[in-house]
């Protein structure tokens, strides 16, 4: 059944009358309303379609975004893309998001690409990515580490002019649909134990898009939410891939990795501020017109509180993004920041996403209102791109030194 949503109702971000702030210029202002009104008027509304039903992204809809330059607002002018920056990346994520999180996270599979590639790299594959024709997927993450990157066992030993990588990947979203897999893989395997994280490479796989290299087995993963495209256990079994796929310097990929985390965080701080926006904006909706003990449920002091409370949260967590955007695109380092907007944000939007499912009741705990579909994917947010327990530890790291082991 097709998830309820009138998109005829101002959003309560439309609704804002308050004097525009400087940092919103008219370039930003102009992004932000192009993705609202595409987000409005194409996502959400095959998100309602789909989402119940399991389906996935329509590649009519990937075309679109192609057509607006979403996969390459990171991407330099040189190589055909936008060449704008974290900011404006994060007020699309957010826009996007609102329709549904999975669109604006395949957003980043033209964007969150290029870290180490060298300039003949660049050259042959950016304007590609940029246009949308050429999105990959990332192999990180394995059954015996997840939060604990270094942790790696997939290994990769040259032969001659190639390299064999054997082991196995976990959480691996997009890997059919791709058309390239980045993999990562532990080409030391004699490194210092308290060095873990030396000694691992990456490496650029292209494959046809609907398949999976030669010598890689996938099985989908049973996801509750995070729906519009597969997510993947990846098994490579001796997959011999060029000596040139490797990325950048043998043995420094954690480097190049971790390079990418500031971004990847103030993202996914922005894909959760959308979905609250998304259920605040449908909670609104809803008090307005649900009627019981003769009047609309919004004229209660207990809806009103509750609606308040979920505005100010989405608008604190939203201006830490934007403070964290702007550190990150005037090049100071901001890891600690990053941490603490990817943990304030997600938190927040598990929250705000619970009190709008309550706000609907009975009729919050259906699929038949997007709402529930806000609030699963909220929850995914406190633990991909490092888990809030991890974004903490970062925090306090920074804070009061490494903990002692």
């Amino acid at each position: 059944m097709a998830q309820h949503h009138d998109t005829t109702r101002p959003t309560a971000l439309a609704d804002r009358d308050d004097a525009v702030p400087s940092y919103m210029t008219d370039e930003r202002l102009m992004i932000q309303q192009a993705a609202r009104d595409f987000a409005m008027k194409e996502v959400l509304p095959t998100a309602n379609r789909l989402d119940p039903q399991n389906g996935e992204i329509p590649m009519a809809l990937r075309d679109k975004m192609a057509e607006l330059g979403l996969f390459g607002i990171l991407i330099p002018q040189e190589y055909g893309g936008l060449g704008l920056g974290c900011f404006e990346y994060c007020l699309v994520a957010e826009e996007l998001s609102r329709g549904w999180m999975s669109v604006a996270s395949i957003m980043a599979r033209g964007n969150g690409a290029g870290n180490g590639f060298t300039p003949e790299q660049k050259r042959k594959y950016l304007p590609r990515m940029a246009s949308g024709e050429y999105l990959g997927a990332f192999a990180l993450s394995e059954p015996n580490a997840g939060s604990d990157v270094a942790n790696l066992s997939c290994r990769a030993r040259r032969d001659g002019e190639h390299w064999v990588i054997n082991g196995s990947k976990m959480w691996c979203t997009f890997a059919d649909g791709a058309d390239y897999l980045t993999v990562m893989a532990r080409t030391d395997p004699d490194v210092d134990p308290k060095a873990r994280h030396k000694g691992i490479s990456a490496f650029h796989i292209p494959k046809e898009r609907g398949t999976l290299p030669p010598g890689v087995q996938g099985t989908p993963v049973n996801k509750i939410g995070y729906r519009g495209w597969k997510t993947f256990e990846l098994a490579f079994d001796n997959c011999r891939v060029p000596a040139d796929a490797l990325i950048g310097e043998e043995g420094n990929a954690f480097y190049t990795v971790m390079g990418k985390l500031e971004v990847a965080r103030a993202h996914t701080a922005a894909r959760a501020i959308g979905l609250a926006r998304g259920a605040l904006e449908d909670a609104i909706r809803y008090a307005h017109e649900r009627v019981q003990f003769g009047k609309p449920i919004g004229e209660f002091q207990a809806i009103r509180f509750k609606i308040a409370d979920m505005a100010t949260e989405i608008e604190a967590a939203r201006q830490l993004m934007y403070h964290v955007c702007t550190e990150i695109d005037s090049g100071r380092r901001c890891d600690k920041e990053s941490s603490m907007v990817k943990l304030l944000a997600s938190e927040m939007a598990e929250r705000v996403t619970s009190e709008a499912l309550q706000i609907h009741g009975g009729a919050g705990y259906t699929t038949d209102f997007a709402v529930e579909r806000y609030w699963r994917d909220a929850r995914l947010t406190k633990i991909f791109e490092g888990t809030s327990e991890i974004q903490k530890r970062i925090i306090s790291d920074r804070l009061l030194g490494a903990a002692k082991s």
